[in-house]
């Protein structure tokens, strides 16, 4: 096992800058997801990290090793793509212990070790298989095991659960994370699905257009998100972001909505009054109650058995709101609700940056 270690990582495609000055430390053990939406840069990252993409600037290191102009057979990494890549003529004992052949390893280390992979990925009796033969989850756990068998540095995964139905990925996801539990190999995961980040990360780094927005653990980043983009993105459903005005007196402080109604506030956030502010507000936070601050109008209601998730009209604004339990309400009621002032976020509307 190994840490990973990025310095000031660019990448330029011409002149299209689609990395910027990454700086990233990856523990030995550490399970890392890079999260963010299509185009930030995170496939990129890794195929870097993977030596698949060279690096424009900067440095990057597996242990103590300077790997920028080491190919991608001699990082001693192991990726497992999207698309499931096995060979269709080779049975599932065949694709596993593939990389051992190529390398000339005696035929006992490789039974060895594929049986081994095969006990820890429940695929035992499928070890004769065809790849057509699978499933969609076989077929990913075969190549996860294809990966374990070369017993590397560190483990990539490009997005290697975007072709499972939602069921499936919430089982592998967990398969994966016992699975690191186990190994405790390095991990670098690329997703763009927060609730696997969320779910799996020992850390997650967020990213958007190429730069690093902020890294953390994963309640870390839902608590105290560095901006606004952060904080929409992480969390489901997304954060509630209302313009607002702050009133400031000696008696209290609070956010003055579009339509004038208000939402106190904590006395120590740093704000002035007059300020313009934008303030976040999840959904799980805001809570019917017949004495609530606020006022909004139901459109749509989504009942989901366990729990109630609502969508309704305030200060101009649809906000979601998620109700533990059973809410009787319907489209077309006015309810009030409440928001307990440590739970707001407040972000500049213009910088986006976090003030509160």
């Amino acid at each position: 096992m190994a840490s990973v270690t990025l310095n000031k990582v660019q990448k330029d495609y011409g002149s299209l800058n689609v990395l910027q000055a990454v700086d990233l430390e990856i523990a030995d053990g550490e399970f890392v997801v890079l999260v963010g939406p299509s185009g930030c840069g995170k496939s990129t990252l890794l195929r870097m990290i993977a030596g698949l993409e060279e690096v424009s600037a900067g440095e990057i290191r597996i242990g103590e090793r300077v790997v920028n102009d080491v190919a991608p057979k001699d990082r001693d990494i192991a990726m497992v793509f999207q698309s499931y890549a096995l060979y269709p003529h080779m049975n599932v004992a065949s694709n596993m212990g593939f990389s051992l052949t190529l390398r000339k390893a005696e035929k006992n280390a490789i039974d060895t070790r594929v049986n081994g992979a095969a006990s820890r990925l429940g695929l035992d009796k499928l070890l004769a298989r065809l790849p057509r033969q699978l499933s969609g989850g076989q077929r990913q756990r075969v190549a996860m095991g294809r990966a374990i068998v070369r017993d590397p540095k560190v483990f990539l995964f490009d997005e290697p659960l975007s072709n499972l139905d939602a069921k499936l990925r919430v089982h592998m996801r967990t398969e994966i994370k016992a699975l690191h539990q186990q190994l405790k190999t390095t991990s670098v995961y690329v997703t763009h699905d927060q609730v696997e980040a969320m779910t799996m990360a020992d850390r997650i780094v967020v990213m958007h257009d190429g730069v690093v927005q902020q890294v953390g653990a994963p309640l870390d980043l839902y608590d105290r998100p560095a901006n606004a983009f952060v904080a929409g993105f992480i969390g489901s459903p997304g954060m509630n972001f209302l313009p607002a005005t702050i009133r400031r007196t000696d008696a209290d402080v609070a956010a003055i909505l579009a339509d004038g109604q208000r939402l106190p506030m904590l006395a120590s956030l740093p704000v002035a009054d007059g300020d313009e502010v934008s303030i976040g507000l999840r959904p799980e936070h805001m809570r019917v109650a017949a004495d609530g601050d606020i006022s909004v109008q139901v459109e749509v209601v989504e009942p989901l058995g366990l729990s109630t998730q609502f969508y309704a009209k305030l200060a101009g604004q649809q906000v979601c709101v998620f109700a533990m339990g059973r809410v009787s309400v319907k489209p077309g009621d006015m309810v009030r609700l409440s928001a307990s002032a440590a739970d707001l976020h407040v972000f500049d509307p213009k910088s986006g940056q976090r003030v509160g």
